[in-house]
């Protein structure tokens, strides 16, 4: 990697301020590399979801606001380019493109899961990372893990797994447990800043946040058992701002609680080897790929 940079993802007032801010980073990042924007022969993106690959666009992102209902992502980089070979893809699908290109082995069934402001997989099967038709397989955060669906997730749907256990909503189930039990805590329930952060860091010393780190740990569980089921990865790769930062606490109570979950052959569930750097690394390789992130198809020109 030459050069990198970033910016926090503008909440408004339209998804064109998303992507201005995207052109904006990416024109900053090829000056300091000292490059030229049409010197770039190829590039990846990941991106957060739901896709439209005709258009190339985001379109109505669960966890921004309302108001951003379309961010175009191929069209504007294929201007500044000046190349049709840009690809799109669902970050958590970057994510797994980007553990089995840069790894040193990695099996062909292997699965790249994030747990951060949302929760989606990347999975590969037979070697194939599946993308889906619109691009939006793997969207596994959606998947209902409470029948009951106690809470609402960002997409407006009840019982998601994301709407309990990413690190927008963990806040919001913090709260419904305080509501449910009669646990003294100190945790700051009522501060329109409470976040997951608060919930970890007091999970040794607080009763209440213990317990609701026990309870994120069987949702998680089962949200993984219904991934292993439904594509029999011999590795899981996890990733994402609430994984990385609690790496403990989040991945622990998954190995304790999948053997009871899972039929047969649980896969080996550990760290992302590229820390925060995996999707954009599963971006460069799908640049370098065509789109791919196979090896056989790799292009340097």
């Amino acid at each position: 990697m030459i050069e990198s940079g970033g910016v926090s993802t503008p909440q408004g007032p339209s998804g064109i301020a998303v992507t201005e801010a995207v052109l904006r980073v990416t024109r900053n990042t090829c000056q300091a590399a000292s490059i030229s924007p049409d010197q770039v022969s190829a590039a990846g993106i990941g991106a957060i979801g739901p896709l439209n690959l005709t258009s190339g666009s985001v379109e109505d992102p669960a966890n921004l606001p309302n108001t951003i209902d379309e961010i175009p992502l191929t069209g504007p980089l294929s201007v500044l380019f000046d190349t049709e070979r840009v690809f799109l893809h669902n970050d958590t699908n970057a994510g797994a493109i980007g553990e089995r290109f840069h790894a040193d082995t990695n099996p062909d069934d292997m699965a790249y899961l994030t747990i951060s402001s949302g929760i989606g997989a990347g999975v590969c099967v037979d070697g194939s990372v599946i993308d889906g038709w619109d691009g939006n397989a793997g969207e596994v955060g959606h998947m209902t893990v409470d029948p009951r669906g106690k809470l609402t997730c960002g997409c407006g749907h009840d019982g998601h797994w994301e709407a309990y256990c990413s690190g927008n909503n963990i806040p919001h189930y913090a709260r419904a447990l305080a509501d449910e039990q009669t646990i003294e805590t100190d945790l700051p329930l009522s501060d329109p800043d409470f976040s997951a952060k608060d919930v970890f860091l007091r999970a040794d010393e607080d009763r209440l946040a213990a317990h609701i780190v026990e309870q994120l740990g069987r949702w998680n569980a089962i949200g993984v058992a219904n991934l292993i089921h439904a594509y029999a990865p011999l590795v899981i790769y996890v990733g994402g701002a609430v994984a990385l930062n609690n790496p403990t606490a989040v991945l622990d109570p998954i190995r304790a609680h999948i053997d009871d979950m899972v039929m047969s052959n649980v896969p080996e569930i550990k760290l992302t080897t590229l820390g925060d750097d995996v999707v954009v690394m599963g971006a460069v390789a799908s640049a370098l790929t065509g789109g791919t992130g196979d090896h056989s198809h790799l292009r340097m020109d």
